[in-house]
């Protein structure tokens, strides 16, 4: 069941103007792919992407956490292209650095579960019963977050928009074996902070230190032709999350306090753009 490469498949990144996504749309053109559909809600930075990889990539700008937006572009999509062998669910936000009741715009939790949790399920549910119906190798890929395995002070929000994620994906990969179609694979990635710039100002703790970009698109990339169910990076996530699994609460929060992760968002600031 593993994809050797995406050569003649059709491809669809969200979030793919910049950062984790741009890297993903790369990848794919250099692999050989029919097809590599952008979507972005940045429209200047995404007609900058798309100029970079060449004549085999479709632009649209989209605001993923507008479901009437989602469908119309998905509809467009399918007019012009047909159905999408590879989704990749990349495109996320993040707002933090505050206690969660020292919220002043509650928009920014609606806008953080509509992108983060939301935006991923309607995106998929575009394109996924066309995989489910075709006989062809399938992936859907979901960019979550550590965060949705570990709890973590002032970014609470986040947190629970990625807990989300991670649980409707990889429900959806058992959904997907239960009912026999072995031919589409979801895999779900987990990794702690990136120098994509989202993460500006959070610290990496013990033995963790923020991830390189690169690194993480070279694993997810790889795992996800593989069919690789669930992607933890790096592997001190691996352990905090079975430390608190198995830790009484009181033994785990001093564990994750002492190592660093519970203040590894206390100099956050994000990107500025």
């Amino acid at each position: 069941m593993r994809i050797e490469t995406v050569a003649g498949k059709t491809v669809l990144v969200t979030g793919a103007a910049m950062g984790l996504g741009k890297l993903f749309a790369e990848r794919a053109v250099r692999e050989g792919a029919a097809a590599v559909v952008l979507w972005d809600i940045d429209a200047a930075a995404l007609r900058e992407t798309a100029a970079e990889l060449g004549d085999r990539v479709h632009q649209l700008v989209v605001d993923v956490s507008d479901r009437a937006a989602v469908a119309e572009a998905a509809a467009a999509v399918r007019a012009e292209l047909g159905d999408i062998d590879i989704l990749v669910n990349n495109a996320g936000i993040v707002r933090g650095n505050t206690y969660f009741w020292e919220t002043e715009n509650r928009a920014d939790i609606d806008k953080t579960m509509a992108i983060n949790a939301l935006a991923p399920m309607y995106v998929t549910l575009e394109f996924l019963p066309a995989m489910v119906r075709g006989t062809g190798q399938a992936r859907v890929l979901t960019i979550a977050s550590s965060a949705g395995l570990v709890a973590n002070p002032r970014m609470s929000v986040y947190a629970a928009s990625k807990w989300a994620a991670i649980g409707w994906s990889d429900s959806v990969r058992i959904e997907l074996e239960q009912a026999g179609h072995e031919h589409v694979k979801v895999t779900t990635v987990c990794p702690t902070y990136i120098d994509t710039g989202m993460f500006d100002g959070a610290k990496g703790f013990l033995f963790t230190p923020i991830l390189r970009r690169d690194a993480v698109v070279d694993t997810a990339w790889k795992q996800m032709k593989a069919g690789a169910p669930l992607v933890v990076l790096p592997w001190t996530s691996r352990l905090n999350k079975a430390l608190s699994g198995l830790l009484p609460i009181a033994i785990r929060d001093r564990f994750l306090d002492a190592v660093g992760v519970y203040h590894s968002m206390d100099e956050f600031t994000g990107r500025t753009r």
